[in-house]
């Protein structure tokens, strides 16, 4: 399928690896331009590099920036190459796991500044040239725990809800008549290191080893198996798409059937 985006400008953050890359990834393949945004300077670098291998002769460009997307400082940084991105895919590193008994105002800042504020932040930056230019494409990428909480996940849980109450919102605004989307697209388990984290995390509270955890946690699953960062980027191509230009204010989940609610 042509998903009608060839030659439109992505902003991917968190890209140098995991769910971030294989969103830029699939972006790439489709002849988007793309700019990606990391904190590690060689892992952007090297993702860059692969990125440019993905896009082909399709004539698209790609561009990094080393910068900390939660900062004003990194956000700055990527502006500075402009503002006028037809797709941006918000994404920053989950908060870290633990009980809530030991988390101070801080931590739940930190977790809100880059869970929720950023996102809020890219959106306000972008989201008027797109409806403007009458194009635009929005996709948070938030978590399962916006639909089934994880308790040792508190901070994400909280934070992602925020940012998931306010995209009900304004994707339902005057931009929504202007071309623009706005989607959250919800990762279950996917074979990232970021998994592998809470995995660790999991199997430390519970005084059990980490293959144990590990593989518990993939028989829970119906597919019984992990995603791929690939599969996922797919799925964020596709609300990116001409074709999806009818879904807005939505949470799309990806979590091999993990979830086990009707709605």
């Amino acid at each position: 399928m042509d998903l009608g985006i060839a030659g439109k400008t992505a902003l991917v953050c968190g890209a140098s690896k995991g769910l971030g890359y294989g969103c830029a990834e699939a972006l790439a393949r489709e002849g988007v331009n793309v700019v990606i945004v990391a904190r590690g300077a060689e892992a952007l670098e090297a993702a860059s590099k692969k990125l440019v291998e993905a896009a082909g002769t399709s004539g698209a460009f790609v561009k990094h920036v080393a910068a900390d997307i939660t900062t004003e400082a990194g956000r700055a940084a990527v502006f500075a190459l402009g503002h006028d991105f037809d797709i941006v895919v918000t994404n920053a590193g989950g908060p870290p796991p633990g009980d809530f008994r030991n988390w101070d105002r801080e931590a739940w800042i930190k977790a809100v500044d880059a869970n929720m504020l950023t996102p809020i932040e890219l959106i306000k930056a972008t989201v008027d040239g797109m409806a403007k230019r009458g194009f635009g494409r929005i996709v948070n990428i938030t978590s399962s725990s916006v639909k089934s909480p994880i308790d040792i996940l508190g901070l994400s849980n909280g934070a992602r809800s925020g940012l998931t109450g306010f995209v009900a919102g304004v994707a339902r605004t005057a931009v929504a008549a202007q071309g623009v989307t706005i989607n959250n697209l919800l990762p279950g388990s996917f074979d990232t290191d970021r998994l592998k984290g809470t995995m660790a995390g999991a199997a430390q509270k519970s005084g059990q080893d980490f293959d144990t955890v590990w593989e518990a946690r993939k028989k829970n699953i119906p597919a019984r198996r992990f995603g791929t960062p690939a599969e996922f980027g797919a799925i964020c191509a596709f609300l990116c798409s001409m074709q999806a230009g009818y879904m807005t204010g939505q949470n799309i989940l990806a979590d091999g059937g993990a979830y086990p609610g009707t709605y």
